[in-house]
């Protein structure tokens, strides 16, 4: 029998209410969760396919597929994007803790992800009965060939951005065992550093243009302010593709006909995705100011939508010193124990709160 971690958003209930309390209302910077409106076209390509009677596709409309695709030559470099190998996918968080499952991974089975990370990479690996791994260092696997290497850049939590030659490593050492490399990218257009650009698993200067063995995860949760939509996206091997495929098909999980639709207007435009940047921008240069002045060391937080922030101290101390002043931040233990000393601000806020909560700090 296999058990699951508690839900770590549960612990953070107190300190919710006991920020709740200040007299200028709570400003809630613990959880990534998009506050701007849904951009118009796509709330209109939602509303012009909602007449939708019949069964949608699991594999995906065609037109969504080349929409993706030329999104991922367009934006993101991937010269070799292929619109068979694009599978849409009901938001990913649950793509990542079903995919350890869906490719039939099992007992026995090493599913590895980073040290710091995003909870639902080891809950994936319980829920196929896998032996989760956290680890920075593949050396330290030794000869073992673990299933699925899970790779997040850049970071959730801490913004840290993987570089090509570093993912070429990664590459490079999976497909000497056979591993399947899967790329969570979901922040992939918020790079805030020229130094450390962003980089798909799949651009041809980490994998050479070979997609074998790859996967890369996407989301339009926060670069199209869809979190409400459910609408990702996985896509990378053609023959790792269609074997989700399947599996999927037979398991009824299909993004709905009218979300596909809205998820193609996303996926073309790309001035709505510049526009969100510009404010999450000026938000993340307001808090990092603020949080510095104060005292806080800001580490990595090159790229995504976090500070990764520390006063020296146990994270759950900084919670409660802030949550005294009406800002809650997310305990930086929920991503692991070596993130026991930070914690995670984000700057998904409206300017609002975040003039707010600069102003009480």
């Amino acid at each position: 029998m296999f058990t699951l971690p508690g839900f770590p958003w549960d612990r953070l209930e107190p300190y919710k209410e006991l920020a709740g309390r200040h007299p200028g209302g709570i400003v809630d910077l613990s959880v990534g969760t998009p506050v701007d409106p849904t951009p118009e076209p796509i709330r209109a390509a939602l509303a012009a396919a909602a007449d939708a009677p019949g069964y949608p596709m699991t594999y995906g409309r065609p037109e969504l597929r080349e929409s993706v695709a030329g999104w991922l030559r367009r934006r993101i470099g991937v010269t070799g994007a292929d619109p068979a190998a694009v599978l849409p996918v009901i938001g990913t968080k649950e793509l990542v803790a079903w995919l350890p499952t869906l490719l039939g991974v099992g007992p026995g089975d090493q599913v590895v992800f980073p040290e710091l990370a995003y909870p639902t990479y080891d809950v994936g690996a319980r829920l196929a009965r896998a032996e989760p791994v956290a680890t920075d260092g593949l050396l330290s696997l030794g000869p073992a060939a673990p299933k699925i290497v899970w790779v997040n850049s850049p970071s959730n939590p801490t913004g840290k951005v993987l570089p090509a030659e570093h993912l070429r490593k990664v590459v490079a050492w999976a497909r000497e065992r056979g591993s399947i490399v899967v790329s969570d990218e979901c922040y992939l257009e918020f790079g805030w550093e020229p130094d450390h650009p962003p980089v798909s698993i799949l651009h041809p200067d980490v994998c050479e243009g070979l997609h074998e063995g790859l996967l890369a995860v996407n989301s339009l949760s926060k670069r199209s302010n869809l979190a409400g939509y459910r609408a990702g996206i996985v896509t990378g091997d053609l023959t790792l593709v269609k074997r989700l495929l399947e599996v999927r098909k037979h398991a009824g999980m299909i993004v709905p006909g009218p979300i596909q639709a809205a998820m193609i207007a996303a996926f073309d435009d790309d001035a709505h995705v510049d526009e969100q940047r510009e404010r999450y921008g000026r938000r993340r240069a307001v808090l990092r100011a603020a949080f510095e002045g104060h005292g806080f060391r800001i580490d990595h937080s090159e790229a995504s939508l976090y500070l990764w922030a520390t006063r020296g101290e146990e994270c759950w101390d900084t919670v409660a010193y802030l949550a005294e002043r009406g800002v809650l931040v997310g305990p930086g233990e929920f991503y692991g124990p070596g993130g026991a000393r930070h914690v995670r601000i984000a700057f998904t806020a409206t300017d609002e709160r975040v003039a707010e909560a600069a102003a009480r700090l």
